[in-house]
């Protein structure tokens, strides 16, 4: 077993569904993915799951898949995944119920380091990238912000690349090109050592979405089969919208998002079987009365705890949503939002759960100080996870009688043996007095963050690439900024 991150937690505490809730969610993505089933926009893709026992329709351009394929294919994806760091620190194993979150994207915009909203730029990537390599509770880094400035062609290996240079904890990405994708692996074979060594330790996955409700797009597709032949990791995540792309109710549209989640699982394995992928969910709600898009909500929060309940019944890795919200900047709607769903992700044991820092505006705004705002978050929500340690240690049942009746814990020896591992301690909350807050200027959270995001960035050293590789990948991509 690889190192692992340090502090790993397991959940599993807070099950929204029943066992027997889960095997009804079950029979019925059966019964839709082999009656309604799926459209699917690539001919390869369809050629390939007639091959395999669905039943295809190539005019109408849909698939039926039977119960005996999908579940094949999960046995055959694996349940064990390790997503690598560049160093071993930042390995992240995705078996079981353990915890672990991070950044998402793609936002095009970004609320800087002078509270400016601005389009998003590739220094933007870098700088966040770097960021996050210093915030100590965030996992993993997916690369977060579009680089506007550049042509679409050359985003995938600009994007992946910028992030490799400013931090050494996973990466994923959404890519755009087929050649981007390519030359994404290219360069990071380059730096692992060699494909091979690339497939045994991937440092970098890779996200192809699915289309709700029940869409493979084409070029998706596409994109999907060429990562897969190369051997990385891969999410292919869904996004019902609850009664807008989903329907309206909670169970209908867990039933709908498992069924594109396994669907995706299918063609994947197909492609490449024993291939890496994850239980990708990512299922969200709209304002019934205004038709808004609703990124924080607290329906949001408990479909995606359930989706880590649907995952868990398969034995497969999730990459599922939290931490999000629709607030504008970071203020108490954003505080609320991002904690709630956060928390519940955690207790119910998601393992890779993105979007988790960062992100505003229903994810289409990533802010600097809301990085470190949500560092803390994720750190409460961790502490939430470990939950209580009760052993003879714990109990203090010998301090409580060394200190009696009216005594002070303070000075006692127990107190100094779990002063610094008990309790959560934040960075950005202030708990000062309020005379001593005033003096110090009264400045609110969000002043607070800005100021260390500031000094973490200037400050921090990543591990970064050395000079003479960084040459060559140079050479073999000009695309590279």
């Amino acid at each position: 077993m690889p190192e692992l991150v340090k502090e790993t937690y397991a959940g599993g505490q807070y099950r929204p569904l029943t066992q027997e809730q889960i095997e009804k969610i079950h029979k019925a993505t059966l019964q839709v993915l082999e009656n309604t089933g799926v459209e699917v926009n690539h001919r390869e893709a369809l050629e390939l799951l007639e091959k395999n026992g669905a039943r295809v329709d190539y005019d109408s351009k849909k698939a039926y898949l039977t119960a005996e394929l999908i579940e094949r294919c999960i046995e055959s994806a694996p349940t064990d995944v390790v997503l690598y760091g560049r160093e071993d620190k930042h390995n992240l194993d995705l078996s079981g119920e353990r915890v672990y979150m991070g950044t998402g994207g793609t936002a095009l915009n970004v609320l800087d380091l002078e509270g400016k909203r601005r389009r998003s730029n590739l220094k933007d990537i870098k700088d966040i990238a770097r960021l996050v390599d210093a915030l100590e509770n965030v996992h993993f880094y997916v690369c977060p912000v579009f680089p506007n400035e550049l042509d679409k062609e050359v985003v995938d290996v600009n994007r992946f690349y910028s992030s490799i240079l400013n931090t050494s904890k996973h990466i994923m990405g959404g890519v755009y090109t087929v050649d981007g994708v390519r030359k994404v692996v290219e360069l990071s074979a380059e730096l692992a050592g060699g494909l091979e060594q690339l497939q045994k330790k991937p440092f970098i996955s890779i996200i192809t979405c699915t289309m709700s409700p029940l869409k493979f797009d084409g070029t998706y597709t596409e994109l999907m089969f060429e990562a897969a032949r190369s051997g990385i990791p891969l999410a292919t995540p869904s996004a019902p919208l609850a009664g807008a792309t989903g329907p309206a109710t909670l169970a209908g549209t867990l039933v709908q998002l498992n069924a594109e989640a396994l669907a995706g699982i299918v063609l994947v394995q197909l492609v490449k079987p024993g291939n890496p992928v994850l239980y990708s969910a990512v299922p969200t709600t709209i304002d019934m009365r205004t038709m808004a898009f609703c990124f924080g909500s607290v329906e949001m929060g408990i479909m995606n705890a359930a989706s880590a309940q649907l995952s868990h019944y398969y034995k497969l890795p999730v990459y599922n949503t939290a931490g999000v919200s629709d607030s504008k900047i970071p203020d108490v709607q954003a505080g609320y939002e991002k904690a709630a769903s956060a928390i519940m992700a955690g207790l119910a044991g998601s393992n890779y759960v993105h979007d988790a820092a960062g992100l505003l505006e229903g994810a289409m705004t990533a802010s600097y100080a809301q990085y470190v705002i949500d560092n803390e978050i994720i750190g409460m929500a961790m502490r939430s996870v470990r939950g209580i340690e009760v052993t003879d240690d714990t109990l203090a049942v010998d301090a409580i009688n060394n200190v009696g009746p009216a005594g002070n814990y303070l000075s006692d020896t127990h107190t100094i043996k779990f002063m610094k591992s008990e309790c959560y301690f934040n960075n950005v909350a202030d708990r000062q007095s309020y005379p001593l807050w005033s003096e110090a200027g009264s400045t609110d959270a969000c002043q607070r963050a800005t100021q260390i995001a500031k000094e973490l960035i200037a400050a921090h050293k990543p591990l970064g690439v050395e000079q003479k590789l960084d040459a060559k990948i140079r050479s073999m991509i000009p695309e590279i900024v």
